[in-house]
């Protein structure tokens, strides 16, 4: 999938333009804690082409501060990563000189940026803009994030240039990703799996330019492992390398159908970690949480439940997910890791029989019929599985409005009662009948 970035000096309305763009449809937000402020993704859509968003802080070039230093350099990564550039300004402030700056620094990326006005709310407005022709782009787009006027052109020509993203042949092998922080054991991982040191492995984070595809036979089952982490950049040595292993993470979940998250055991299921695996859920993703170094961690006798239960409790209401104790290091479970994510893939690409999802569900719900509202009742008369790569159920109804999210979260606790999702995400749609 692709991924635009916004970019921009500070306070000309990034933030406000990322947030109209992903409540075009149901967003994928996750606040990844960087050095300096929240960073954003999201995920938006426009003419049926989906493409992920990064929100960027204000750029400051030359700054002596150490956090808009660290913002600087996060830019520039996601300037590096994006596969377009949505370059923003304001019509208030007219060109100024940190507009400038930036504009240096995109023409050295290379990619198709898109030179935005803001604020640009009124008649009046729309003239005082022309002065951005300064900037030396052929076109700019008047705009007014607040309320929306003028994206429309924006978008219509921003995905006219974003490649097609490719659908999944029939034939491809299945894709588990490996996600997590820096150092968290990702590429030790898959070395000590195919037995070989396919990626240079050491103590300081480092990143790649690419996800990289290793093909796994074991089991009698084929597939390729996706690794986010791999080969440290001697250019990146300065960066901010948890950002951009994100960035990495985000493109590998949305390419993948299992995701192995790697947490580091002396870490614990930290914010990074639980961005990335929430990340995973709401791509619909299979999950496998993976605990490294458990060896480290068993020497102070600390209880395996213990470790799971809060886990468990901090990834509610999505619960159902196997979580395997690992040491990379020593090899213990590291197959069984790899077996766990193939009962997941599994468990995602499960068809049930309408027949025999009705002869299962309905007398569940017949026994446990959803609360009256309003002195009306509701009444489910037949289900489906929808046709979609991860399960999604499809309830028809004669008053599917009066059905609230409590009753939502039974009946998907029932379907993994009788069908076993472990580790896959369940939508359920209320329709009418």
């Amino acid at each position: 999938m692709s991924i635009v970035a916004i970019v921009g000096r500070p306070n000309v309305g990034k933030s406000t333009l990322f947030n109209r763009l992903i409540q075009r449809r149901e967003a994928i937000v996750d606040a990844i804690s960087g050095v300096t402020r929240d960073r954003h993704y999201g995920k938006s859509d426009w003419n049926g082409k989906e493409f992920s968003l990064i929100d960027t802080g204000g750029y400051i070039k030359g700054s002596d501060d150490v956090f808009e230093i660290e913002i600087d350099k996060q830019v520039e990564l996601a300037i590096d990563e994006a596969d377009a550039i949505i370059f923003m300004t304001e019509v208030e402030s007219g060109v100024t000189g940190m507009d400038v700056d930036v504009t240096e620094l995109l023409r050295k990326s290379n990619k198709p940026i898109f030179l935005v006005v803001n604020k640009v709310d009124s008649a009046y407005r729309i003239n005082d803009a022309v002065e951005f022709y300064s900037l030396g782009f052929e076109k700019y787009y008047p705009i007014s994030s607040i309320n929306g006027s003028g994206t429309g052109e924006l978008l219509d020509d921003l995905v006219k240039i974003l490649p097609e993203n490719r659908e999944r042949d029939e034939g491809d092998l299945p894709r588990f990703a490996v996600v997590g922080r820096p150092n968290a054991g990702k590429s030790s991982f898959i070395n000590a799996l195919v037995g070989e040191e396919r990626y240079i492995v050491t103590d300081i984070p480092g990143t790649t330019r690419d996800s990289i595809d290793t093909y796994y036979n074991r089991f009698g089952f084929e597939f390729n492992l996706v690794d986010t982490a791999g080969i440290r950049k001697k250019r990146k040595v300065k960066e901010d390398l948890e950002f951009y292993s994100v960035m990495r993470s985000v493109r590998a979940i949305e390419h993948s159908d299992v995701v192995l998250v790697i947490l580091d055991a002396t870490r614990g299921f930290d914010g990074q970690v639980q961005n990335i695996f929430w990340l995973a859920h709401r791509n619909n993703k299979g999950v496998v949480i993976l605990v490294n170094k458990w060896d480290l961690v068993e020497k102070d006798h600390k209880s395996v439940k213990e470790f799971e239960i809060k886990i468990r409790k901090q990834c509610e209401p999505f619960t159902d997910i196997p979580i395997v104790f690992i040491s990379v290091l020593t090899k213990q479970r590291i197959f069984k890791a790899i077996e766990t994510a193939v009962e997941v893939y599994k468990n995602r690409s499960k068809r049930i029989k309408t027949s025999l999802l009705n002869e299962i569900m309905l007398p569940i719900i017949k026994a446990y019929p959803p609360p009256a509202l309003k002195g009306k009742y509701v009444k489910i008369k037949f289900c489906t599985q929808l046709p979609t790569p991860y399960p999604s159920f499809a309830f028809f109804a004669n008053l599917p409005q009066y059905l609230k999210e409590p009753y939502k979260r039974f009946i998907e606790n029932k379907l993994r009662d009788n069908f076993d999702f472990k580790g896959v995400p369940v939508t359920i749609y209320f329709r009418k009948k």
